[in-house]
């Protein structure tokens, strides 16, 4: 996995997109960072709010970029960071962004090694920007990238003296070089620079950065305005395993859903050690990706320790969702009792028989609440929270949470389908793939370790497409 990671890396790294933005940070130890907060936070509080506010800054920059995707435009972001290693801050902020160290110097020898590699890849358009001011939206960005079309230099001005903001359209050294770093006289001398350099110059909006315990109010205002702004966020939870092949349409289905705001939902791909593209292909969607190790309930409850959705949605990657699922999961859990439900399932393919295991499915999952997985398990946060979890068991993880769900409330079933592949039906007949279901189900409730279903199923699952590969070999 983390040669898929470096690979990725260096791929998105040599052909940078010509917009780029590049996020200064710090790894969150506490004691570490944001010092100057310590005497009103405490040493974790400070580190608390300093990775709220990178994931905050790094959502914006997401939602950034996603709508400059419906345009078929490209903004390649590179997360220079200090304290902490390249593998921590990928385990904290996922596989999407390029982590680069700042390396040695002051801010202004971090902030020209960073703009000189952007242009040295191919970038027209670099900004720079920290995580210190919460204010920072999607417009403001958008508006310092039309300014770079016709200006040399923009500056978005902290009402402190500094910026919170500076892009360029092509390398200028000098602007980094001869600056008091910290003072309040940054952005005075960085536009006299500009000045005798005889750079065209465009100014943005002042901003407030939180430095200091005073500043803290501000921060706080901004959460609440954004807690106050936002619906009931989703987390859409996709577990993936050498799905590279298949994970491009159902990403292009909830990216390119334009009815819903980038805030409404969250959408977290959690690779369990992919060795084909899945990694590069949902990183190239731009939703969040992570990485654990293998197995499906492990990578499911790694995904929802960090998931802010008040709601989380258990996706199979080979399932696709009907355009109106948001609206549908709102509706279905604002029923008296539901804590959970799942969508009905309609499978790809032709063959007449499918239709009958579609017609089991939907008797199975009204009469009995016993949907599974692939019809795309939800549930409210707080009850999973309560629950545990899914269990951590190689097989049957969705039936054995359904189970413990019923005894607390119902599990209801939404008016619309998901569309699954019938891959599983394809490679070993419809007949016999329900006859191995209904015997691991059995075999389950019959007292037989997971383990040892998982391998049994595994291997009659995946046996015919195996021969089919040694006999195209043999050829």
């Amino acid at each position: 996995m983390a040669e898929t990671v470096n690979t990725l890396n260096r791929s998105v790294q040599s052909t940078a997109a010509q917009r780029h933005i590049i996020v200064f940070t710090r790894f969150p130890e506490p004691g570490k960072t944001k010092t100057r907060l310590i005497p009103a936070l405490g040493p974790e509080g400070a580190a608390s709010l300093q990775q709220t506010m990178t994931e905050h800054t790094l959502a914006t920059v997401h939602q950034l970029q996603r709508e400059f995707s419906f345009r078929q435009e490209s903004i390649s972001v590179d997360v220079r960071f200090a304290g902490g290693t390249a593998a921590l801050m990928k385990q904290w902020l996922g596989l999407n962004w390029i982590y680069t160290s700042q390396g040695e110097g002051d801010l202004g020898d971090r902030l020209l090694r960073a703009f000189q590699q952007a242009f040295e890849q191919g970038a027209k358009a670099v900004l720079a920007i920290g995580i210190d001011c919460p204010d920072i939206t999607v417009d403001i960005l958008t508006e310092a990238f039309q300014k770079l079309s016709t200006t040399d230099m923009v500056i978005g001005p902290a009402d402190d003296g500094g910026y919170y903001l500076i892009g360029l359209s092509a390398l200028i050294s000098d602007c980094f070089q001869g600056i008091e770093w910290g003072t309040e006289t940054v952005r005075q001398a960085t536009l006299a620079k500009a000045t005798q350099l005889t750079l065209k110059v465009a100014e943005l909006q002042i901003l407030s950065d939180v430095d200091r315990p005073n500043d803290i109010v501000i921060w706080e205002r901004a959460f609440a305005k954004s807690l106050l702004n936002r619906k009931p966020l989703l987390s859409i939870i996709i577990p993936t395993l050498n799905e590279g092949h298949r994970i491009s349409e159902l990403l292009e289905t909830l990216t390119k859903n334009q009815d819903l705001e980038a805030e409404v939902v969250e959408i977290i791909v959690i690779d369990g050690g992919s060795t084909d593209n899945t990694v590069e292909t949902a990183c190239a969607w731009h939703v969040r990706v992570l990485s654990s190790p293998p197995g499906r309930a492990r990578q499911m409850n790694t995904a929802a320790q960090v998931a802010k959705g008040d709601t989380l949605l258990f996706l199979h990657a080979d399932t696709v969702l009907p355009t109106t699922f948001y609206s549908a999961i709102a509706n279905t859990l604002a029923q008296s009792n539901v804590i959970a439900g799942a969508f009905e399932l309609s499978i790809q393919g032709q063959n007449p028989t499918l239709r009958l295991v579609e017609w089991g499915v939907k008797w199975r999952s009204h009469l009995f609440q016993m949907p599974y997985g692939d019809q795309g398990l939800f549930i409210k946060r707080d009850v999973f929270e309560t629950l545990g979890g899914f269990a951590d068991i190689p097989i049957m993880e969705d039936f054995e949470l359904i189970q413990r769900l019923k005894r607390r409330g119902k599990v209801a079933i939404a008016p619309v389908s998901v569309r699954t592949s019938g891959r599983r039906w394809n490679n070993l007949g419809v007949w016999k793939t329900t006859v191995i279901n209904q015997a691991v189900i059995i075999g389950y409730l019959c007292g037989v370790e997971p383990a040892r279903l998982a391998n049994w199923y595994r291997g009659n699952m995946h046996k015919p497409e195996q021969n089919r590969n040694i006999l195209q070999r043999n050829k």
